[in-house]
């Protein structure tokens, strides 16, 4: 049987490193596929570039400057899109896509923001968006969420999906160190961009996080929905009291469905779709994950808890991810479209409208770090606060702030409520004349 011809755009990171996969496993992925599977052309962004693509490919796979080239060349079967942005990709993958081209990606960002456009024209030409590659590299994630817990009504999950992020809090954690000086170690060891503004302000992470939640939930992509926190105001201090705790604090994504019923108050159903610092017991599995790495935890009615850990960036972690998706479009090929994987696991007509809850409605514990005078009363007055607002405390903690024996660091864990309740508190008790500085408020979660 004649190969699937593949168009690559872009041999960045991930575009070489999945050139290099295809060429050296060529008869697993033949005897996989059930045919070849080959590169037939590579596009640069321009004329220049694609003479430097052509030396790493070398004479027999043709380099050109303009991606038309490539998305218009009826000898193409797959197009894969590697080279990240809304525009061009944008344009590139529709156009594929009105050709009748299957697509292979690993651009969360477009699918995140313009899932819903790609995959209903995908839908309507009968062809397939592969986005494996797109969330946590080399790790199996979407194929696990569309697939292999197909059986399963998926309560939440929570991910550790930005390398970037996780490698700085390891260094904080371990070392003792602020966030300046660790993003800086960071970048120059190749973690993070000479710009990291999408890493370490959680953008990224709730990119990945959006498309995970409409596979699990059947609802479109609605990344504008997400509440998106980063790392980069948190300080070393709170790490350490976290430590003290019993906890560790990680960025991550998180997605639950809520249903009234359950302790849940009435009108308050929906999904929660958040990225943020977050403080999880030391004594989990993703608690435990360092480094650059990544991991992901659903829990689901049928199967329980199940994890998945590994490399979630990189040039062959995230070429694994692509070749995958090159094998499975392969042996759909020439499938009824109507027998294919749904994109987004769900079958079009039974896609749902549950709504993306406000942050406001969203139910956690909280971390709080009060500096506060060191007088009597200003305990009773704190707690009388959070009683107020029928919040229950978990834990106090006392230590002194370093700043002097007239203040006092007071940290707080609270049980379970809505953020709406939290956020009336805490401006209620940063008015007060005895709390002395900004209070610290960082979330925090069993995943039990």
């Amino acid at each position: 049987m004649k190969a699937i011809q593949v168009g690559l755009i872009g041999l960045g990171t991930v575009g070489a490193g999945t050139f290099h996969v295809l060429q050296r496993n060529q008869a697993e992925i033949r005897g996989r596929a059930g045919r070849g599977i080959e590169i037939a052309m590579v596009s640069a962004r321009n004329a220049e570039r694609a003479k430097a693509y052509q030396a790493i490919v070398g004479d027999g796979v043709p380099c050109v400057g303009d991606a038309q080239q490539l998305v218009n060349n009826p000898a193409i079967d797959i197009v894969v899109e590697l080279i990240g942005g809304i525009e061009p990709a944008r344009s590139l993958v529709l156009q594929a896509i009105a050709n009748g081209k299957h697509v292979v990606t690993a651009n969360k960002a477009l699918l995140a923001v313009h899932g819903t456009e790609i995959f209903e024209a995908a839908r309507e030409k009968g062809v397939v968006v592969a986005f494996e590659a797109a969330v946590a590299g080399g790790i199996p994630i979407i194929k696990a969420l569309r697939e292999g817990l197909t059986a399963n009504r998926i309560e939440w999950i929570a991910g550790i999906i930005n390398g970037t992020t996780n490698f700085i809090l390891s260094e904080m954690r371990g070392k003792g160190l602020d966030f300046a000086t660790v993003l800086k170690e960071a970048q120059r060891l190749g973690y993070a961009e000479s710009d990291p503004t999408f890493d370490i302000e959680g953008v990224d992470a709730a990119h990945k996080l959006t498309l995970m939640s409409a596979i699990a939930f059947g609802v479109p992509v609605q990344f504008d929905k997400a509440h998106v926190e980063g790392i980069s105001s948190l300080q070393a201090t709170d790490i350490k009291y976290a430590e003290q705790l019993g906890y560790r604090i990680k960025l991550l994504g998180i997605t639950r469905r809520r249903m009234d019923g359950n302790g849940v108050p009435a009108g308050t159903s929906g999904i929660e779709l958040r990225v943020h610092p977050t403080l999880i017991p030391s004594s989990r599995l993703i608690a435990n994950v360092e480094g650059a790495m990544n991991a992901v935890v659903v829990q689901a009615d049928a199967v329980g808890t199940t994890l998945y850990y590994g490399k979630g960036a990189g040039a062959e972690p995230t070429a694994s991810a692509v070749v995958a998706d090159l094998v499975d479009v392969t042996r759909l090929h020439t499938a009824d479209p109507d027998h294919r994987v749904p994109h987004l696991a769900f079958q079009p007509d039974a896609m749902s409208d549950t709504p993306i809850l406000e942050m406001a409605d969203v139910h956690t514990a909280f971390y709080l770090r009060l500096v506060v005078a060191d007088q009597p009363g200003v305990l009773s007055r704190i707690t009388t606060i959070l009683a107020e607002h029928d919040i229950s405390i978990d834990a106090v903690l006392q230590r002194e702030s370093g700043e002097g024996e007239r203040q006092t660091d007071l940290i707080i864990l609270t049980h379970d409520t809505v953020e709406g309740r939290m956020n009336e508190a805490l401006a209620k008790m940063q008015g007060l004349p005895t709390v002395l500085a900004p209070i610290v408020r960082i979330r925090k979660e069993e995943l039990a």
